[in-house]
């Protein structure tokens, strides 16, 4: 993902989740992210570019050890 795609999704988030989210882009990965909160990590977020209409995913994965 561009750098400034990266600053809008983390605006976003830490305005509508929390503001310790941290987004850092992926080495060799140009469709996605990484999503921080502090220094643990939370999921990836992927841009999705079909038919001319841009979204961005959101992946959490939960692991039963967490709850």
């Amino acid at each position: 993902m561009k750098p400034e795609e990266i600053r809008k999704l983390e605006a976003y988030f830490k305005r509508n989740i929390n503001k310790e989210i941290v987004i850092k882009a992926r080495p060799r990965k140009d469709e996605s992210a990484e999503v921080y909160l502090a220094d643990e990590f939370l999921g990836v977020v992927f841009r999705d570019d079909e038919d001319g209409e841009l979204s961005y995913n959101f992946s959490m994965a939960i692991l039963d050890i967490d709850l």
